[in-house]
């Protein structure tokens, strides 16, 4: 930047003192100008900033997307981050953006893609910038660092991870409940024909082989007149073995002749079905799905200890874990045969009880 005042050099005494002053005064502007900038770069979210690279199925689907790139916002308050937005380049750094598009055969969901090498957040990113988006757009993060979880966990995912994002919508309310349990199924259906991999469904919404957390998914929703936006985001340990397992170490340690999963295959196999299943859940219900979702949790028949009351003085209760109601919910009957509605609660579980709601703790056997 400029100095913004050059002085001649002063012919009288007289003159020279109002030069000084006047320098003084520009410098003042100057230097004050310079720790408002800083000040607001400081206000303005982290060092650097943003990159998003644009990709697309095709290239004017790359240009859409960039088109709404400049509009994009990540933030709020005086905590603004600062978004670059450049098209893909092919050059292969990070997320091989080229190979993913290659596998892709949906032509609604994944056709669009925001790819970042660091960001706090993909669901973030998608959730505050629904309407400036195309639905059907997916944002992929090779870091993020403030993911989001359920009950406002935060989640740091280092390299190795694939994390991200995406949209969708949906009409008819009664099915919106159980959106995100067809999405963990429908992350599932990733693993159809690696028969070694045997990933379960832990309810609601985790992913587990052997006992270990491999992966998760957050779905929220938004209402507009006669449509719920829809933004899912999904993450998977396919690289990182600490602090446990992750896919590939499994996969190695099950057979060290088959190839590596590679997140780019991950994700155009996950939009190719999830595309299809999307279609029947959409136009069946959830009902056309359950048989498949039933064989893939870990839950069927198993018995849980519901705690009543304070800690001090509860009387324990052994329900057994029958499936789903019609809201997601884990449905279990009691020893007594009475029917138990179990709800996640955080990291508890609350238990509807014929109709009347008490919290309980839950614990496997």
């Amino acid at each position: 930047m400029r100095f913004p005042v050059r002085l001649s050099p002063p012919a009288t005494a007289a003159a020279a003192t109002a030069g000084a002053v006047l320098a003084a005064v520009a410098l003042r502007r100057y230097l004050r100008t310079r720790s408002s900038m800083a000040t607001s770069a400081h206000r303005r979210g982290s060092a650097g900033g943003i990159t998003l690279v644009v990709s697309g199925k095709s290239t004017e689907d790359q240009h859409h997307l960039a088109a709404a790139g400049g509009a994009l916002v990540l933030g709020e308050g005086d905590y603004v981050e600062d978004i670059t937005v450049s098209l893909d380049s092919g050059a292969g750094a990070g997320f091989d953006a080229g190979a993913y598009m290659a596998a892709l055969r949906a032509s609604r969901f994944g056709r669009w893609m925001l790819w970042s090498p660091r960001l706090a957040s993909t669901h973030d990113l998608v959730t505050q910038n629904f309407a400036k988006l195309p639905v059907g757009v997916v944002c992929v993060a090779d870091v993020q660092f403030k993911g989001r979880g359920r009950s406002k966990n935060v989640w740091e995912s280092p390299p190795g991870c694939l994390m991200f994002s995406f949209t969708s919508q949906m009409e008819d309310a009664r099915k919106l409940p159980l959106m995100q349990i067809m999405d963990i199924f429908l992350s599932l259906t990733i693993f159809v024909g690696l028969s070694e991999l045997d990933v379960k469904i832990k309810w609601p919404n985790d992913l587990y082989l052997k006992g270990l957390k491999v992966g998760g998914i957050l779905c929220t929703s938004s209402y507009q007149p006669k449509v719920y936006n829809i933004c899912t985001g999904i993450g998977l340990n396919v690289d990182n073995e600490e602090p446990t397992t992750c896919l590939n170490a499994a996969l190695k340690e099950m057979n060290a002749n088959l190839p590596t999963l590679k997140r780019e295959d991950i994700l155009a196999s996950f939009f190719n079905k999830f595309e299809v299943l999307f279609e029947i859940f959409t136009n069946e219900g959830f009902q056309a799905l359950e048989e498949q979702y039933y064989n893939s949790w870990l839950h069927s028949g198993q018995k849980v200890v519901v705690q009543d009351g304070p800690e001090a003085q509860h009387a324990d209760s052994v329900v057994t874990i029958q499936g789903l109601t019609p809201a997601g919910y884990l449905y279990a009957i009691g020893e007594d045969g009475k029917s138990y509605e179990l709800h996640p609660d955080g990291n508890r579980v609350s238990a509807k009880e014929d109709g009347n709601v008490v919290l309980h703790e839950y614990i496997h056997r």
